[in-house]
Protein backbone atom coordinates (compact mmCIF):
# COMPACT_ATOMS: atom_id res chain seq x y z
CA UNK A 1 0.00 0.00 0.00
CA UNK A 2 1.30 3.75 -0.34
CA UNK A 3 2.14 5.45 2.16
CA UNK A 4 0.91 8.61 2.56
CA UNK A 5 2.64 9.61 5.45
CA UNK A 6 5.81 9.40 3.76
CA UNK A 7 4.70 11.12 0.68
CA UNK A 8 3.88 13.85 2.57
CA UNK A 9 7.63 14.31 4.18
CA UNK A 10 9.25 13.57 0.59
CA UNK A 11 6.42 16.06 -1.50
CA UNK A 12 8.79 19.15 -0.77
CA UNK A 13 11.81 17.23 -2.41
CA UNK A 14 9.31 15.81 -4.96
CA UNK A 15 8.44 19.01 -6.15
CA UNK A 16 11.78 20.40 -6.20
CA UNK A 17 12.65 17.40 -8.63
CA UNK A 18 9.85 18.31 -10.42
CA UNK A 19 10.83 21.72 -10.85
CA UNK A 20 14.37 20.78 -11.86
CA UNK A 21 12.72 18.31 -14.55
CA UNK A 22 10.71 21.45 -16.23
CA UNK A 23 13.82 23.18 -16.00
CA UNK A 24 15.43 20.62 -17.74
CA UNK A 25 12.80 19.99 -20.63
CA UNK A 26 12.61 23.72 -21.10
CA UNK A 27 16.07 24.21 -21.78
CA UNK A 28 16.05 21.19 -24.00
CA UNK A 29 13.28 21.89 -26.21
CA UNK A 30 14.50 25.23 -26.97
CA UNK A 31 17.79 23.81 -28.10
CA UNK A 32 15.73 21.72 -29.82
CA UNK A 33 13.39 23.95 -31.36
CA UNK A 34 15.78 26.12 -32.71
CA UNK A 35 18.63 23.61 -33.94
CA UNK A 36 15.21 21.71 -35.43
CA UNK A 37 14.81 24.64 -37.44
CA UNK A 38 18.13 25.27 -38.36
CA UNK A 39 18.75 21.57 -39.50
CA UNK A 40 15.07 21.34 -41.10
CA UNK A 41 16.16 24.03 -43.64
CA UNK A 42 19.41 22.19 -44.23
CA UNK A 43 18.01 19.51 -45.25
CA UNK A 44 15.58 20.95 -47.59
CA UNK A 45 17.64 23.86 -48.93
CA UNK A 46 21.10 23.56 -48.31
CA UNK A 47 24.22 22.23 -50.64
CA UNK A 48 25.18 18.45 -51.06
CA UNK A 49 27.83 18.30 -48.37
CA UNK A 50 25.34 20.39 -45.94
CA UNK A 51 22.57 18.13 -46.31
CA UNK A 52 24.82 14.81 -45.67
CA UNK A 53 26.17 16.50 -42.64
CA UNK A 54 22.55 17.12 -41.87
CA UNK A 55 21.55 13.72 -42.54
CA UNK A 56 23.58 12.18 -40.79
CA UNK A 57 23.24 14.12 -37.50
CA UNK A 58 19.69 13.02 -38.17
CA UNK A 59 20.84 9.41 -38.32
CA UNK A 60 23.37 9.13 -35.49
CA UNK A 61 21.13 10.72 -32.77
CA UNK A 62 17.87 9.06 -33.77
CA UNK A 63 19.23 6.12 -34.83
CA UNK A 64 20.97 6.09 -30.84
CA UNK A 65 19.76 5.87 -27.21
CA UNK A 66 19.75 8.96 -25.58
CA UNK A 67 21.19 7.67 -22.31
CA UNK A 68 23.90 6.55 -24.44
CA UNK A 69 24.31 10.18 -25.69
CA UNK A 70 24.16 11.60 -21.94
CA UNK A 71 26.48 9.13 -21.10
CA UNK A 72 28.96 9.96 -23.88
CA UNK A 73 28.56 14.04 -22.77
CA UNK A 74 28.82 13.51 -19.36
CA UNK A 75 31.65 10.62 -19.33
CA UNK A 76 33.50 10.13 -22.44
CA UNK A 77 34.31 13.88 -23.06
CA UNK A 78 36.66 14.79 -20.59
CA UNK A 79 39.08 12.81 -22.04
CA UNK A 80 38.77 15.53 -24.94
CA UNK A 81 39.48 18.10 -22.38
CA UNK A 82 35.95 18.93 -22.17
CA UNK A 83 34.17 18.49 -18.81
CA UNK A 84 30.36 19.35 -18.17
CA UNK A 85 28.55 19.43 -15.33
CA UNK A 86 25.88 16.77 -14.91
CA UNK A 87 23.18 19.45 -15.07
CA UNK A 88 24.53 20.99 -18.54
CA UNK A 89 25.41 17.62 -20.18
CA UNK A 90 21.97 16.47 -19.71
CA UNK A 91 20.28 19.60 -20.74
CA UNK A 92 22.81 19.25 -23.98
CA UNK A 93 22.30 15.90 -24.64
CA UNK A 94 18.27 16.05 -24.57
CA UNK A 95 18.39 19.20 -26.41
CA UNK A 96 20.52 17.64 -29.45
CA UNK A 97 18.87 14.61 -29.59
CA UNK A 98 15.57 16.63 -30.09
CA UNK A 99 17.32 18.76 -32.26
CA UNK A 100 17.19 15.50 -35.17
CA UNK A 101 13.23 14.83 -33.77
CA UNK A 102 12.20 18.59 -34.18
CA UNK A 103 14.02 18.65 -37.78
CA UNK A 104 11.90 16.06 -39.38
CA UNK A 105 8.65 17.93 -37.79
CA UNK A 106 9.47 20.81 -39.30
CA UNK A 107 10.80 19.11 -42.59
CA UNK A 108 6.79 17.71 -42.94
CA UNK A 109 5.69 21.18 -41.79
CA UNK A 110 7.48 22.90 -44.57
CA UNK A 111 6.96 20.47 -47.42
CA UNK A 112 3.34 20.68 -47.00
CA UNK A 113 3.20 24.35 -47.93
CA UNK A 114 1.98 24.64 -51.22
CA UNK A 115 4.38 25.54 -53.92
CA UNK A 116 2.11 28.19 -55.50
CA UNK A 117 2.37 30.28 -52.27
CA UNK A 118 6.24 30.28 -53.10
CA UNK A 119 6.25 30.82 -56.39
CA UNK A 120 3.61 34.01 -55.87
CA UNK A 121 6.39 35.42 -53.08
CA UNK A 122 9.19 34.87 -55.43
CA UNK A 123 6.99 36.60 -58.08
CA UNK A 124 6.58 40.03 -56.10
CA UNK A 125 10.44 40.28 -55.32
CA UNK A 126 10.80 38.51 -52.11
CA UNK A 127 14.41 36.90 -51.23
CA UNK A 128 14.61 33.19 -50.33
CA UNK A 129 15.57 34.50 -46.83
CA UNK A 130 12.14 36.53 -46.85
CA UNK A 131 9.77 33.64 -48.33
CA UNK A 132 11.16 31.67 -45.07
CA UNK A 133 11.00 33.63 -42.59
CA UNK A 134 7.40 35.79 -43.25
CA UNK A 135 5.97 32.78 -45.20
CA UNK A 136 7.21 29.18 -44.76
CA UNK A 137 8.08 29.03 -41.21
CA UNK A 138 5.00 30.38 -39.93
CA UNK A 139 2.69 28.34 -41.72
CA UNK A 140 4.90 25.28 -40.76
CA UNK A 141 4.62 25.73 -36.99
CA UNK A 142 1.21 26.09 -36.86
CA UNK A 143 0.68 22.89 -39.16
CA UNK A 144 3.17 20.75 -36.74
CA UNK A 145 1.77 22.13 -33.54
CA UNK A 146 0.44 19.05 -32.43
CA UNK A 147 3.74 17.10 -33.43
CA UNK A 148 5.54 19.74 -31.29
CA UNK A 149 3.50 19.06 -28.27
CA UNK A 150 4.02 15.41 -28.37
CA UNK A 151 8.23 16.27 -28.48
CA UNK A 152 7.58 18.34 -25.66
CA UNK A 153 5.64 16.31 -23.05
CA UNK A 154 7.78 13.01 -24.34
CA UNK A 155 10.98 15.85 -23.51
CA UNK A 156 9.44 15.51 -19.80
CA UNK A 157 9.63 11.82 -19.28
CA UNK A 158 12.91 11.57 -21.33
CA UNK A 159 14.48 14.12 -18.43
CA UNK A 160 13.97 11.44 -16.09
CA UNK A 161 17.23 9.98 -18.18
CA UNK A 162 19.61 12.85 -16.63
CA UNK A 163 19.36 10.48 -12.81
CA UNK A 164 21.35 8.33 -14.21
CA UNK A 165 24.49 11.11 -14.15
CA UNK A 166 23.20 12.54 -10.70
CA UNK A 167 21.06 15.01 -11.65
CA UNK A 168 18.74 15.44 -8.88
CA UNK A 169 15.57 15.98 -11.45
CA UNK A 170 11.99 14.23 -10.30
CA UNK A 171 13.03 10.01 -11.06
CA UNK A 172 16.18 11.18 -8.86
CA UNK A 173 14.91 12.61 -6.05
CA UNK A 174 12.39 9.52 -6.15
CA UNK A 175 15.30 7.09 -5.76
CA UNK A 176 16.58 8.83 -2.69
CA UNK A 177 13.37 8.73 -1.11
CA UNK A 178 13.11 5.15 -2.31
CA UNK A 179 16.58 4.48 -0.56
CA UNK A 180 15.93 6.52 3.08
CA UNK A 181 12.38 4.96 3.04
CA UNK A 182 12.94 1.31 1.17
CA UNK A 183 9.25 1.58 0.34
CA UNK A 184 9.56 1.67 -3.35
CA UNK A 185 5.41 1.47 -4.50
CA UNK A 186 5.43 4.84 -2.07
CA UNK A 187 8.01 6.43 -3.57
CA UNK A 188 7.47 5.81 -7.61
CA UNK A 189 4.13 6.39 -6.62
CA UNK A 190 4.61 9.95 -5.75
CA UNK A 191 7.05 10.71 -9.00
CA UNK A 192 4.44 8.68 -11.36
CA UNK A 193 1.83 11.09 -10.14
CA UNK A 194 3.29 14.15 -10.66
CA UNK A 195 4.34 13.31 -14.28
CA UNK A 196 1.27 12.77 -15.14
CA UNK A 197 0.47 15.70 -13.55
CA UNK A 198 2.65 17.67 -15.45
CA UNK A 199 2.10 15.95 -18.93
CA UNK A 200 -1.92 16.32 -18.58
CA UNK A 201 -1.08 20.15 -18.02
CA UNK A 202 0.71 20.34 -20.54
CA UNK A 203 -1.56 18.57 -22.91
CA UNK A 204 -4.52 20.90 -21.85
CA UNK A 205 -2.38 24.14 -22.91
CA UNK A 206 -1.59 22.55 -25.76
CA UNK A 207 -5.03 21.74 -26.73
CA UNK A 208 -6.19 25.80 -25.78
CA UNK A 209 -3.44 26.56 -28.01
CA UNK A 210 -4.30 24.96 -30.72
CA UNK A 211 -8.07 25.76 -30.49
CA UNK A 212 -6.44 29.62 -30.57
CA UNK A 213 -4.40 29.32 -33.61
CA UNK A 214 -7.26 27.48 -35.25
CA UNK A 215 -9.69 30.23 -34.32
CA UNK A 216 -7.11 32.80 -35.33
CA UNK A 217 -6.85 30.63 -39.24
CA UNK A 218 -10.58 30.82 -39.55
Amino acid sequence: MINFSILNESLSKLLEGATLSVIITTLALTIGTIGGTLLSLMLLYGNGIIRIIAHAYVTIFRGTPMLVQIAALFFILPYAGIILPAFWAAVLAIGMNSVAYISQIIRAGIQSIGRGQLEAAQSLGFSRHQIIQLIILPQAFRTVLPALGNECITLIKDSSLASVIGVAELTHQGSMIMNRTYDALTAYAGVAFIYLFMTSLTSIFLHILERKLRYVKN
